[in-house]
């Protein structure tokens, strides 16, 4: 009896890291958990010695398991849909949890599974978290929708909306046309800016890479490198030094998050798996490098994802192990 005592006071530390780690990829931490979490690091050695065994255990699954706790952005719950979150809330956790990572050695730049923005994200307007999608009304004409793990600013001249910064993620905008009541709406992303008098398009900016895609309408796309006069179907793409020319994109390939929906075309199944991960809390990761350049194509519906990552291990023959945190392996 005093053995089994023994056991199980030298293993509940490692059950609390555990369940600390499980915390920060759930997207439900709170201001107060930060500084719990740094109260339980100082309370013991071993805390901080679990944590550590804990992370390391977690990096020893793979290089993918190791950059989701270096880079992963926001690694986060379902939340109730429109919801939006306190600005005051975020900043007032960004502080305790900075602490709270520089007592557990975390650099600040690469905060583990999105716990706070990076930097060049902070003071987002507009926020969502793993899996939500957000619609704001900037005015009564401008409509703009957030998809998964998006973060905005709004621009306002003068008491006037003229824009947004998307500092991260996918926004769709909806500018219907007539009773335009300002100047062209602009949605500056990376190196370059989109600006529209009427339509409706949608801007993804991930991986510094940004993509502009015209629905209907018109949209401009300017650049260092140039400017793209964009129309319905049509597409361009640019990052910090480059523009593309402009692409035209089918209606199978136009983009289907509105709809609930991902859909795929001929696309690599670890890229299949890294967009499942924007929408789903914790972490699908590929050990099995045969499988990823698989092509797959098809459409899997946002709100069951777990049948999709079904179908896709019946489909190419993967044996799946779970994980805590929502840790998927497939081998």
């Amino acid at each position: 009896m005093a053995n089994d005592s023994l056991s199980a006071a030298a293993d509940a530390p490692r059950q609390q890291a555990w369940g600390w780690l499980r915390l920060f990829h759930s997207g439900a931490v709170k201001p107060q958990d930060a500084e719990r979490f740094k109260r339980w690091l100082a309370d013991h050695p071993a805390h901080a010695a679990a944590f550590s065994e804990a992370k390391a255990q977690w990096a020893e699954l793979g290089p993918a398991s190791a950059r989701l706790l270096r880079t992963h952005a926001e690694a986060a719950a379902f939340h109730a849909r429109h919801q939006r979150r306190p600005v005051l809330a975020r900043r007032a956790f960004l502080g305790a949890a900075m602490s709270a990572a520089a007592v557990a050695g975390v650099a600040v730049l690469h905060p583990p599974a999105g716990l706070w923005p990076a930097p060049a994200e902070w003071g987002a307007d507009y926020r969502t978290a793993t899996g939500e999608q957000l619609v704001v009304r900037l005015s009564n004409r401008i409509r703009v929708t957030l998809n998964t793990q998006t973060r905005i600013r709004r621009q306002t001249t003068d008491g006037t909306t003229t824009g947004i910064d998307l500092l991260a993620g996918e926004a769709a905008i909806d500018l219907p046309a007539g009773g335009r009541d300002g100047p062209p709406f602009g949605v500056v992303a990376g190196a370059g800016r989109s600006v529209s008098d009427a339509g409706r398009f949608e801007v993804r900016y991930l991986n510094a890479k940004v993509c502009v895609t015209c629905i209907e309408g018109a949209v401009r796309v300017e650049h260092a490198a140039g400017t793209r006069e964009l129309r319905a179907h049509q597409q361009a793409v640019y990052d910090g030094t480059s523009l593309s020319g402009v692409a035209l994109v089918g209606g199978a390939q136009l983009p289907a998050w509105r709809k609930g929906e991902l859909v795929f075309t001929q696309t690599r199944l670890a890229d299949v798996l890294e967009e499942i991960n924007r929408y789903r809390p914790g972490r699908v990761m590929l050990v099995n490098a045969g499988a990823r350049n698989r092509p797959v194509t098809g459409s899997f519906y946002i709100a069951s994802l777990d049948l999709a990552l079904a179908q896709l291990q019946h489909a190419f023959d993967l044996q799946a192990r779970s994980l805590p945190g929502g840790v998927i392996v497939l081998s």
